[in-house]
């Protein structure tokens, strides 16, 4: 047997009423039962059952199942799914009824704009970092009205379109019965409020462009065409919106004789003849400054030389790139007759030129092999 209450007893009801008594007793007893207004432990549940009541009731077909065998014949339907239904289906009954007086109007919450700006670094501050200011313009509340967009002394009015709701409702007769349409107030755009007093600063608008220093820290390892996200910097938001980010890009100035290889610092180091067969040490620039090496005699030209820690600073962990030194030998090209001299006299005690044995390649050992029978 169930332990339901009457339905007609829980809407205080007659076995014989009218459809305007039964929406009577609802309207009074949802406003007094509902849980955003009666914090009282029980209310929810009376609630419930206030609406399960009034919706069998009011079906003219659950009614009668009603009438006829009493809650079993009502559980077949709306009853025995009611259990755990969120409160925010009530919601749209209880605005049906009350003319939505629990919504508060749309929020205009906007989030404030991305701004991007270039930035030109040299070379050496890409690679080690730096700390640099940038003079930026971005959007900002007015500083007269201090975004109000109203005159000092004034304050926005209510919308009288939409009664500061922010929001028109329009209700219509559909086949199904009446529904109601939605929209954003088009006099407030769903404000809610307007200016009648506009801030002769910012023409209402409650914001203003103004420029504003902003310290922007550049990490080593950078390079070129990279660009830093400065979150919060970019132009202001507004009734109650985030600020937009800074994007600053990256351009890097060459350096006269060095480059980058991701974080590597490359050096093309030229020889000529006399210091690739002789060897000795020379000095190559480096990001510090000249730095010595030693050059073993009969270098090849393309030989590599690793520097070490020289290079640029790694982006994203601790410690940094290597400098590379590419060994070119170069030849000369314009000669005095002394020099000619000297070559020539070169050439005829020096033996024909072989490659190293690493520099043949495939087809010379080949060639060699074949010549050796």
């Amino acid at each position: 047997m169930s332990n339901k209450r009457d339905y007609y007893e829980v809407l205080g009801l007659k076995r014989q009423f009218t459809d305007e008594d039964i929406k009577k007793s609802y309207r009074k007893l949802a406003f007094q039962f509902h849980p955003d207004r009666n914090k009282d432990k029980e209310a929810e549940a009376k609630f419930k059952e206030v609406n399960e009541a009034y919706e069998v009731l009011s079906d003219p077909g659950k009614r009668a199942n009603y009438d006829r065998f009493g809650h079993v014949g009502a559980d077949g339907g709306f009853a025995r799914g009611f259990d755990g239904v969120d409160f925010g289906g009530f919601g749209d009954i209880f605005d049906a009824f009350f003319g939505g007086a629990t919504r508060g109007h749309r929020s205009t919450a906007e989030r404030g704009a991305d701004l991007h700006v270039q930035m030109e670094i040299s070379f050496e501050e890409a690679a080690f970092g730096c700390d640099r200011e940038l003079e930026i313009e971005r959007v900002e509340p007015c500083s007269v009205c201090y975004g109000t967009g109203s005159e000092p002394g004034s304050n926005p009015e209510k919308c009288p379109n939409c009664g500061g709701a922010g929001e028109v409702r329009r209700t219509q007769q559909g086949i199904f019965g009446h529904f109601t349409n939605i929209t954003t107030c088009p006099q407030c755009s769903g404000r809610g409020t307007i200016i009648t007093n506009p801030c002769r600063q910012c023409n209402g608008t409650g914001r203003e462009q103004q420029l504003r220093k902003i310290s922007v820290k550049i990490p080593g390892g950078l390079d070129d065409g990279n660009t830093i996200r400065i979150t919060g910097e970019g132009g202001r938001g507004f009734g109650g919106g985030p600020p937009g980010n800074l994007l600053v890009s990256i351009s890097v100035m060459p350096h006269g004789v060095l480059y980058r290889d991701g974080e590597d610092i490359v050096y093309d180091l030229p020889l000529n003849f006399a210091q690739a067969a002789l060897g000795g040490e020379v000095d190559v620039p480096t990001l510090e400054g000249n730095h010595a090496i030693k050059i073993p005699a009969g270098v090849q030209n393309g030989r590599i030389f690793r520097l070490k820690g020289k290079g640029a600073a790694h982006l994203r962990r601790s410690g940094r790139g290597d400098q590379i030194v590419i060994v070119h030998v170069v030849s000369p090209t314009q000669l005095d007759k002394e020099q000619k001299q000297l070559f020539r006299k070169l050439a005829e005690i020096m033996e024909p030129a072989v490659l190293p044995d690493e520099d043949k390649g495939f087809f010379g050992r080949m060639k060699g092999s074949f010549g050796s029978r």
